[in-house]
């Protein structure tokens, strides 16, 4: 497999874990299937309990308007529930754990 056909690899810290995400899973999907938990609810991008910062990377949303202020897009935040990696991805999640 090129690197061209790799799915992109998603980092979490501080948990220090890393997993692939294909274009198929948002983030939190794709962690659940890695065994990493993060914090979630909704899983539509409304009650923003699993809101966290990407550190590096870019993602695409699954949805139109994702619950987040322009602000916050700018200043990096992401719903894992309703994003989809575009690029390897780095996100700040401190309550992650390992399941």
């Amino acid at each position: 497999m090129t690197d061209s056909e790799r799915p992109p690899l998603v980092r979490v810290e501080p948990l220090g874990v890393s997993f692939d995400a294909p274009d198929s899973l948002t983030l939190l999907e794709a962690a659940a299937f890695a065994n990493v938990s993060l914090p979630r609810s909704c899983r539509n991008g409304t009650c923003r309990t699993c809101l966290c910062r990407i550190v590096s990377g870019s993602v695409r949303y699954t949805i139109e308007w994702p619950g987040l202020s322009r602000e916050e897009k700018a200043d990096g935040y992401t719903l894992p529930c309703v994003a989809v990696a575009t690029s390897d991805v780095v996100i700040d999640v401190p309550d992650a754990v390992m399941l």
